[in-house]
């Protein structure tokens, strides 16, 4: 069999909700209950992202409606169910280590005080392919991404970052700083008024690239005096 095209980030996840659609109800969604599930507003957002998955032959459609959709057996085994001998999860001993998560979170060392910014880190999961379970007890600072005198918060509105997967109504953290490189998703004041999150692309013979993470738009010029850095993305926010 060919070697089927790899999928963007956003393409798994709609592949994702289509998947999990079908096995609750037995059929697959509208484009509005997959927007709503994948939290966009824009339906035109989602019927290219499944146009694209019908034309890399990871999705069928039967008919010309959306109740007519059909994972491609193959592509859903390979992109969206794990391994169906762990279950979805990384292996054997990831499943136990999840298995026993109450009782891990009940052990002295795990508890921690209301002022500590950590959770217990259990592992790795699998998004792709099966990665092993972490073996010694670990923790993850939360402190050290989100909290800081440097840092602040913003909420997402639009779909100019999804191809980064960063969706509309994310809570993105930033670190507040001028200094800034190509290749840095950056929070950018335009002429002292407008703010953009946006990919830094060239800054070259006086002007400044802003490049959206959406193959549907294109690459913002501006000369730099229009252009101020107000931060740089450390971290990303998402509730399900």
């Amino acid at each position: 069999m060919a070697e089927q095209p790899p999928l963007t980030h956003l393409e798994t996840r709609v592949l994702s909700a289509i998947d999990q659609h079908i096995s609750a109800r037995g059929e697959s969604p509208t484009i509005a209950e997959l927007a709503q599930s994948l939290r966009l507003k824009s339906k035109g957002t989602v019927h290219r992202y499944v146009q694209s998955l019908i034309e890399k032959g990871r999705l069928s459609r039967a008919g010309t409606g959306w109740r007519g959709l059909r994972l491609v057996s193959d592509a859903a085994d390979s992109q969206v169910g794990l391994s169906k001998s762990t279950h979805g999860y990384a292996n054997k001993a990831m499943v136990e280590r999840l298995d026993n998560v109450h009782h891990f979170l009940s052990l002295p060392e795990a508890r921690l005080s209301s002022g500590d910014f950590r959770i217990p880190l259990l592992g790795r999961i699998a998004a792709g392919q099966p990665i092993e379970a972490i073996d010694r007890q670990d923790h993850l600072n939360l402190a050290e991404f989100l909290i800081g005198p440097d840092r602040y918060a913003l909420r997402v509105s639009g779909d100019s970052m999804i191809d980064a997967g960063i969706l509309d109504g994310d809570t993105v953290i930033l670190r507040k700083t001028d200094q800034v490189r190509s290749g840095d998703i950056v929070v950018a004041l335009i002429d002292s008024q407008e703010a953009t999150l946006k990919r830094l692309g060239q800054c070259t013979d006086g002007m400044v690239e802003l490049i959206p993470e959406n193959k549907s738009m294109q690459t913002m010029h501006y000369s730099t005096e229009r252009i101020s850095f107000q931060g740089v993305l450390v971290g990303q926010l998402r509730s399900y």
